[in-house]
């Protein structure tokens, strides 16, 4: 007889396989509902003029995007404005790892600068997720991402990959860029990477490392999730741990390299996020549907552009989703001063050379307000003067990193505060 663990495993190892069957299927569809949207919009064929025509084929285009396969987006920023001028753009892999690489978007014929290291959340999207936050820094900083693997493409060969993991990562990355110049650089965390980012730098400051960041900026990240518990937090703390290792973990299926790996889907995760606002999701595709009914092509593409990035999706290895729905969201390690790093406690206040900045969305339904400033109440040793705090008024999750008020409110206060500490 087989047990609840087993069974479970078979459920969610069958839930795999009929999602790929499923988007096979899609795949087809969305394939010929394209073509029929195309002929209906041709302005050779006179039913794309009257009747139902411009309806129909409408409506078979947003049918076509949203069953569209998705794979990983390409960041395209191919030129930046520096000092008033246009400079070409080329992207460089500083360092190659198992589970992510570092890139470079290297300026051509820029020189200095400071060095950012952007990193970016493991949490079922991919960087690009972040080509606006990239964007927007290229024109003041030398920049430099995590751009982590699709965990389901990672040969089972390359071993295990857990928080733990991810802290050596981050340090690795950090001093690859020392090696590139001045020692000391910046670093940005995203949501998700602000805890094991904030561990890295409380470990690099108790070692004295010479490549610890000269600053760490998180934004909307959850060092202390019991400030403002949200949707996510809620569905993280109500289940025991034993319930997500049986529910949500799947192996990866025999048709991608990592073959055999214990994985959190990606798409699980995409409807997850999809669910919580289902009514603004079937909206903005309802809009869509009238602007290209409208011919307001501009407004239609500008909608794809963003579900093309967010339903492009990735998965995350299961130990390291496991042991952050533990560390992070049941048991508080970090706040609690119990998180360690193979075995070694991570002490906050040994933070003392690296400046703090902790920002805020003041609509964030992701990480609540509250939850990344406890970043500058754990760091006790710290200067007043390296700790500030931005919350950004009017802002939800999204808009922290991307969007015009990142842009023109958040951005300018990020680079203030680097100046500040360049060293």
């Amino acid at each position: 007889m087989l047990s609840f663990d087993d069974r479970a495993a078979g459920e969610i190892y069958m839930l795999y396989n009929a999602y790929e069957l499923q988007r096979s299927m899609l795949a087809g569809a969305s394939a010929l509902a394209n073509v029929g949207a195309g002929l209906l919009s041709n302005p050779a064929n006179p039913f794309a003029y009257f009747g139902g025509g411009p309806v129909l084929g409408s409506a078979l285009e947003v049918f076509a995007h949203a069953a569209a396969p998705r794979g990983k987006p390409a960041f395209g920023l191919d030129t930046t404005i520096v000092d008033g001028r246009s400079v070409a753009v080329s992207e460089e892999i500083v360092l190659r790892k198992p589970f992510g690489q570092l890139k470079h978007f290297v300026r051509d014929g820029v020189e200095g600068g400071p060095k950012l290291l952007i990193v970016a959340p493991m949490s079922g999207h991919y960087a690009t997720l972040l080509r606006g936050t990239v964007e927007r820094m290229l024109p003041f900083a030398d920049v430099y991402i995590t751009d982590w693997r699709d965990a389901k493409l990672v040969p089972v060969s390359e071993g295990r990959f857990d928080l733990d993991d991810y802290i050596d990562y981050v340090i690795a990355f950090l001093a690859a860029m020392g090696a590139e110049g001045d020692a000391r650089s910046h670093m940005l965390a995203v949501c998700q990477p602000s805890v094991p980012c904030y561990a890295a730098v409380a470990l690099m400051n108790a070692d004295e490392h010479p490549n610890r960041p000269r600053t760490l900026t998180m934004m909307g990240g959850p060092i202390d999730t019991r400030e403002a518990p949200t949707a996510v937090n809620t569905l993280a703390t109500e289940r025991p741990h034993a319930w997500f290792e049986q529910n949500v973990v799947a192996t990866v299926p025999m048709t991608y390299a990592g073959a055999g790996r214990r994985v959190y889907p990606g798409f699980l995760q995409l409807a997850g996020f999809m669910s919580m606002n289902l009514g603004s999701h079937m909206i903005s595709h309802y809009e869509m549907f009238k602007h290209l009914v409208g011919g307001d092509g501009d407004s239609a593409d500008a909608t794809k552009d963003f579900y093309d990035e967010y339903r492009a999706v990735c998965d995350m290895t299961a130990e390291f989703y496991l042991q952050t729905v533990d560390l992070v969201f049941q048991t508080h390690a970090l706040p609690n001063g119990t998180m360690t790093h193979r075995g070694r406690p991570v002490d906050p206040a040994a933070i003392t050379d690296t400046a703090l900045l902790a920002i805020e969305g003041e609509r964030d339904d992701i990480s609540g307000l509250g939850q990344t400033r406890a970043a500058l109440t754990l760091a006790t040793k710290l200067a007043d003067a390296d700790k500030r705090y931005l919350m950004a008024e009017g802002v939800g999750h999204y808009g922290i990193f991307n969007g015009s008020k990142w842009r023109t409110k958040i951005a300018p206060v990020l680079e203030a505060w680097i100046a500040k500490h360049a060293g």
